[in-house]
């Protein structure tokens, strides 16, 4: 998923690096930016629900996901804290380049809440309504948590865009909670990814409201899962106190989920995000990013088999262009805020 907030990025190269860097425009590096984060988030669903779907189980997948980042994070921390001279409480454990309460925060919400959830919800529900719920659903919730924290205004035209992401969902989910008078174990899914959904809208407002640097609340994000999720998770795996396959799961399975959920989903799209948002600015990237659930879904249905229901499609149109709809009413308000 995307960061909050657009690190301060120094382009300056040392001549070693730049001899064997390519140079490239900034417009070329706008456009493979925009390009690896929507192909790394709309493979993200596709792939998480595969992942649950095989050897292992989604608290497994959460557990590589962070292993993974940790191995880049976790000395880019402690180089990051040591460079710019951080020092303790504003250091946690000197790996985190903020404080521990903070960091807590962020990392509870934006990393352990947010991965349990939504790796969760993949064992329930396709990946088609992931689309929908998830990166579908976030302007919405985001919009929602930031009128709560930081009361923000929504306009009448930019409630309509909402009404429609709404409305997407209703036709997403409502369908699903109907099944569940027969027996229907989807809507258990749709409501895990509802709620991750709010995760990160939480974590995206915090962000936004403590002006956090993104490459530093990913890595305060990581320092936190890692110190807690991950040593707590393999301890009870090890005493046999919780349901995991990772004794049994191929080397190379797990392997490709450290990589491609921690250094891909985690670092690399964090990373390009933010690249993308330097240079076609937040309003069209929105417009890129709103992408994502059409091509997740088509996804599910040509790799997973995922039938794609009338219902589905509609709810799919209606969040893409609700999306589209308050991204346009955005840039409008901001063009007139700059005349």
């Amino acid at each position: 998923m995307s960061l909050p907030s657009t690190p301060h990025v120094n382009d300056a190269k040392s001549p070693l690096i730049s001899r064997f860097v390519p140079h490239f425009t900034p417009q070329t590096t706008g456009i493979l930016a925009a390009v690896v984060t929507i192909l790394i988030w709309s493979s993200f669903i596709v792939i998480a629900r595969a992942s649950v779907k095989g050897s292992l189980t989604p608290l497994d997948v959460v557990f590589m996901r962070y292993l993974g980042a940790a191995a880049v994070l976790l000395p880019w921390g402690w180089w990051l804290v040591r460079s710019q001279k951080i020092r303790s409480p504003n250091a946690w454990l000197g790996l985190s380049p903020y404080g521990f309460k903070l960091t807590a925060l962020i990392g509870s919400i934006g990393g352990v809440g947010y991965a349990m959830l939504a790796y969760s919800g993949f064992a329930y529900a396709p990946a088609a309504h992931a689309s929908v719920l998830l990166p579908g659903t976030l302007p919405l919730s985001t919009a929602l948590v930031a009128m709560w924290l930081l009361k923000d205004r929504i306009t009448p035209t930019r409630a309509i865009g909402l009404a429609l992401i709404l409305c997407g969902d209703l036709l997403v989910g409502g369908s699903s909670l109907l099944q569940a008078f027969d027996g229907g174990q989807t809507w258990r899914g749709d409501v895990l990814f509802l709620a991750a959904s709010t995760s990160w809208a939480f974590y995206s407002v915090l962000a936004r409201k403590n002006a956090l640097d993104a490459v530093k609340a990913t890595i305060a994000l990581t320092v936190f899962t890692s110190i807690t999720y991950v040593p707590v998770y393999a301890l009870l795996v090890g005493f046999g106190a919780i349901n995991s396959h990772l004794s049994t799961a191929p080397w190379g399975e797990m392997l490709f989920q450290a990589v491609f959920q921690g250094m891909g989903s985690v670092v690399i799209s964090g990373i390009s995000f933010t690249k993308m948002i330097q240079h076609f600015g937040p309003i069209r990237s929105t417009m890129l990013t709103a992408l994502v659930p059409g091509l997740s879904a088509l996804g599910a249905v040509f790799f997973l088999g995922e039938p794609l229901h009338a219902t589905l499609i509609l709810g799919l149109v209606s969040v893409t262009v609700g999306i589209l709809f308050g991204v346009r009413q955005a840039g409008k308000l901001v063009q007139a805020a700059a005349k």
